[in-house]
């Protein structure tokens, strides 16, 4: 299985079900979420956030793991509908992701930190 054609086609589902290019808020949950606009589909990402946080404390203690395969899937999903509403695409954070790869998480963080310095994003 190749992960970001599962992704890919993912995204493209999601991209169909806008309410802009026929998504029906009455019959699609995408459709839905997204007709309702950042809050509803930023709230569901909070929520599954932390839920996946419980599943993983739970696992710790001898919870299924599949419990938090399932809770990761709802976050990402969620994740990939605010991605979309935003116009961007799993391919953005694969990028950035690639962008990352080999420098350490440290380093990584300071540089983004002098990076937002130097644009007054403080």
């Amino acid at each position: 299985m190749n992960t970001n054609d599962v992704l890919m086609r993912l995204a493209a589902v999601i991209e169909s079900r806008k309410p802009a290019n026929g998504g029906n808020p009455e019959t699609s949950y995408v459709a839905r979420l997204l007709h309702k606009g950042p809050d509803a589909f930023l709230k569901k990402i909070g929520e599954e956030a932390t839920e996946t946080v419980m599943a993983a404390k739970d696992l710790s203690h001898g919870s299924d793991a599949h419990h938090l395969v399932n809770e990761m899937a709802d976050l990402w999903f969620h994740c990939m509908v605010a991605l979309a509403h935003y116009k961007l695409s799993p391919e953005d954070v694969l990028q950035e992701l690639s962008r990352r790869e080999g420098l350490g998480g440290l380093e990584e963080k300071a540089l983004r930190k002098a990076m937002q310095r130097e644009s007054g994003e403080d």
